[in-house]
């Protein structure tokens, strides 16, 4: 059992979060509304990896950088992680796009 997994996607969740502090992107410029969309995107991704371990379509993989914790039988605590990033991710990108597009039409 160990942390690396777990400590690799919280490396790159903090990454995204000093992105949008930095650019204003996501929680820093519109924090309520940015929790509730990632809340429902997290919700829908659980609520599939739950339906593909009662399909027995998903399977925990042993593993040797894993904590070993789960949440649910063949859920591990990493995939909660990961659905917050993936997540999280998305609306980082999404709105950075959005903002690009917007300043290059500006530009002309």
């Amino acid at each position: 059992m160990t942390l690396l997994y777990l400590g690799v996607l919280l490396g790159g969740l903090t990454c995204m979060v000093l992105l949008d502090v930095r650019y204003r992107l996501v929680f820093a410029a519109a924090g309520r509304r940015a929790a509730i969309v990632l809340a429902i995107g997290v919700a829908f991704f659980l609520a599939w990896d739950l339906a593909g371990i009662a399909l027995g379509i998903f399977q925990r993989g042993e593993n040797a950088v894993s904590t070993g914790l789960l949440l649910a039988p063949e859920l591990p605590l990493e995939e909660l992680v990961f659905l917050a990033f993936l997540c999280y991710l998305t609306l980082v990108l999404y709105t950075g796009i959005l903002r690009l597009i917007a300043a290059r039409e500006e530009r002309g």
